[in-house]
């Protein structure tokens, strides 16, 4: 017996095309504007033309940018209860004209109707259900947060509706109006989400959706009226941006490109885990970016988990899209089938095996068949590059570690599988594989609840849950940072006067690995106190100086593995060794910086490290209870090796206020204390000697902010960089050479910080860009 065709009826689509006579224009200020100079969208399936878009230019991006800034006041004055009442209404109207989405969806993308109708319309009303509660909630749940301002968001082609809807009902619970690009391949849903827009009674400018080719995004990316960008696409992109961005004050959320692995041990199910590959890999036609790309199976059952594979592969039914009973449909243009078999026609010349079910495939349209790949090394382009097609790579591993070097051997980090029935090795294997989505025992499952976002090259920032809200808005304390304050500069250093030869020598060293080291380019630059009098010589850090401060704080791994108390524990030993030589530190900074006041920084700086001693066991994740039999657990992980640029002001409170939350939550940190005022940072080596803090954790290399900020920047194992001494340029210098690696930043431009004020200071806001999400899904009973 086989399956008879099951098409679902493309009439009220075509119907609702024809109503727009198929050409669209431009939807702003909630009107919609006459067709101008168009481009064909076109079904992947046939190859037919479904209607004319308008190709936006950058007046137009003005236009709707101008609409948003001057809609924006009066959608935060609605109130909470106002935009959720509205983001109700939009989740109404998508279920209500569910089926109506869903083909249009499947017509101008190429998946399969049961995908879009089943997968992508319940999850895209359940996110405006879900922020329509936060919006409902901002004013207590968010009180010392606003809206972040105009919002300009880009999508990709593979989720058209899903990716809407992920991007503009965070955007607008917060109180934020946008400015949306949908891809140039799929902009169809977009333009009927526009329509029921204005029956849901969204204010005009909030929503304005622009059409058109990489230039659209290209003029919102660089807009100076634009706040907040949200970019989900490829990883080349997403680094253009990040360039683009730099220096902007933009804020910046990247989602992007994925190699992910789908781990199979040998206790697994196995009948299970094909069909978990299945919803992994070939979901979509593998036009995914999280996507099971890399399939890593115990050896112990390699072959006979690739025979149940070819057989269930062998099932796949490929064809009309909207034949209910297919289950892989078009690819979304011939650009993308020509990659594809690009890359696999080089893997089959590398020697790899390639195998294909025997499929008829139809004539017109872009298709791929489904592909396993077997033999390719672990460098091979196939099992390194994102192929984002139906494609999957096979290899094996034999232990556990080993599985876990194999899963983390890729520039990206944005999901993974594990596949056993033993539920501590799945909770083992989970917080080691570096990416910010695991599933255990299933694939691709998804909520509104629970943030999604990557690690490393997959980018930055989450979307979903309460963190995804947080992407959406700015803190209170923001708004009232003072302008950095100039740092004088001083004359000629005045040498000890009696010239001495044999007097002490007085030259901070770098703080390395736990131990004092000279520099290694052998300099040192005079230090003067307040009234140009010498203090001592500090060292002049390099570029080597900061590449053996990295390794060291890599060989301090433990430090992130060790409990949350005992981190705590070490922060209050440093602030206990502090207090010791309080009158030493103050008496210190009072002859560095001239201050009449020292003895209250250091007392500030002894209450900042036990403010973030008590949050080191105290910034717990979250259990979601998302719509599966199971639950998700987030989890907040450190980011790794911070490198952090202090600032001038207040030098001790400055240092500790920003290393302290760093190490709080177990990263390892490369520290360039005030260039103006080193001491204060170089006095502390020896507090942290009789501090436990373990060898590394905490290195520290003074020297010139700029040139170590730069070195920070581009260096490939640093996983975040800090910058906080005023400095416009350097900031944007440092965010603009983040780029190559899409490491995170958090710069604070051209202002200063109160760092005596724990709002600006200290709290979760600085907590979050010391941390990332990992969401660990973990089904009951299955």
């Amino acid at each position: 017996m086989d399956y008879g065709p099951a098409p679902e009826s493309t009439k009220e689509a075509h119907a609702w095309l024809d109503q727009h006579e198929r050409r669209f224009g431009l939807f702003i200020d909630g009107a919609w504007s006459a067709a101008g100079t168009t481009f064909a969208s076109t079904n992947p399936a046939d190859g037919k033309e479904l209607a004319q878009i308008t190709q936006a230019g950058a007046q137009d991006v003005e236009r709707a940018v101008e609409a948003a800034r001057r809609a924006q006041p009066g959608w935060v004055a609605l109130g909470g209860h106002g935009r959720a009442r509205v983001l109700y209404a939009l989740a109404r109207l998508l279920q209500k004209h569910a089926r109506l989405f869903a083909v249009v969806e499947t017509l101008d993308n190429g998946k399969t109707i049961r995908e879009t109708r089943d997968a992508d319309l319940p999850l895209a009303a359940r996110h405006f259900y879900y922020h329509a509660g936060w919006a409902q909630l901002q004013a207590e749940e968010f009180a010392d947060h606003r809206a972040v301002g105009v919002v300009g968001q880009i999508v990709p082609w593979n989720f058209p509706l899903l990716m809407l809807a992920w991007k503009i009902a965070p955007a607008l619970a917060a109180g934020n109006t946008v400015v949306f690009k949908p891809a140039e391949f799929t902009s169809l849903s977009a333009l009927l989400f526009a329509q029921i827009c204005q029956q849901a009674g969204v204010p005009a400018g909030v929503v304005n959706i622009v059409t058109g080719d990489g230039s659209v995004g290209e003029a919102i990316v660089n807009h100076p009226g634009i706040d907040k960008l949200a970019f989900t696409g490829s990883t080349e992109v997403g680094r253009l941006i990040r360039k683009a961005t730099a220096g902007s004050g933009k804020k910046l959320s990247l989602e992007l490109g994925g190699k992910s692995p789908f781990i199979v041990f040998d206790d697994a199910d196995l009948d299970a885990a094909v069909e978990g590959l299945v919803d992994s890999i070939w979901f979509n036609q593998g036009q995914v970016c999280c996507a099971g790309s890399r399939l890593l199976v115990q050896e112990s059952v390699e072959e006979r988990f690739l025979a149940k594979v070819r057989a269930r592969m062998q099932n796949l039914r490929l064809g009309s899209p909207l034949d209910k009973s297919m289950d892989v449909g078009a690819l979304v243009d011939p650009v993308q089938q020509q990659r594809i078999h690009g890359l696999v026609e080089a893997a089959r010349a590398e020697g790899c095996t390639i195998w294909q079910p025997t499929c008829e495939v139809p004539a017109a349209g872009s298709w791929f068949l489904p592909t396993l790949i077997t033999g390719a090394s672990t460098s091979a382009a196939v099992a390194q590059a994102e192929i984002f097609g139906p494609v999957l790579v096979a290899m094996s591993f034999r232990t556990p570690v080993e599985a876990v070097q194999l899963a983390n051997n890729t520039v990206y980090g944005l999901a993974a599988c594990v596949w056993t029935e033993s539920i501590s090795l799945a909770l083992d294997i989970a917080p080691q594989i570096k990416a910010g989505v695991v599933w255990i025992n299933t694939a691709n499952q998804f909520d509104a609840a629970c943030g999604f976002g990557g690690y490393r090259e997959s980018g930055f920032g989450r979307e979903g849950g309460r963190e995804g809200m947080f992407e959406y808005m700015t803190p209170l304390s923001e708004d009232a940072r003072p302008a950095a304050p100039l740092v004088a500069k001083k004359g000629k250093v005045q040498q000890a006067a009696d010239g001495n030869p044999f007097a002490i020598d007085r030259t901070a060293k770098l703080y390395i690995g736990g131990k004092q080291t000279r520099p290694d380019g052998a300099y040192s630059r005079a230090i003067a106190g307040a009234n140009g009098a010498f203090l001592a010589d500090v060292g002049e850090g390099n570029r080597k100086d900061i590449r053996n401060a990295v390794e060291a704080a890599h060989k301090a791994s433990g430090w992130a593995k060790a409990t949350a108390h005992n981190r705590a524990q070490v922060l209050y030993y440093i602030a206990e060794n502090l207090a010791v030589r309080a009158d030493e530190f103050a008496a210190r900074l009072a002859a560095m910086t001239g201050s009449t006041n020292p003895e209250k920084e250091v007392q500030a700086s002894i209450e900042r490290l036990f403010y973030y001693a008590a949050w080191a066991d105290k910034y717990d994740g979250l259990a979601h209870q998302p719509p599966m039999h199971g639950i998700t657990v987030a989890l907040n992980e450190p980011v790794g090796v911070i490198g952090i640029i202090c600032p001038n002001e207040s030098p001790l409170l400055g240092f500790i206020s920003l290393v302290a939350p760093a190490l709080a939550l177990g990263n390892r940190v490369v520290a360039v204390p005030s260039e103006a005022y080193p001491l204060a940072a170089t006095d502390l080596y020896q507090v942290l000697d009789t501090s436990d803090l373990p060898a590394g954790a905490l290195n520290i290399v003074t020297g010139s902010a700029d040139e170590l900020a730069r070195t920070l920047a581009s260096h490939s194992d640093v996983d975040a960089v800090w910058r906080h001494d005023g400095s416009l340029d350097g900031c944007a210098e440092v965010e603009r050479l983040s780029a190559e690696s899409l490491k995170r930043t958090w710069v604070g431009g051209a202002k200063g910080r109160d760092w005596f004020s724990t709002s600006q200071a200290g709290g979760r806001a600085v907590l979050a860009h010391a941390s990332q999400v990992k969401n660990v899904w973990i089904p009951y009973g299955v």
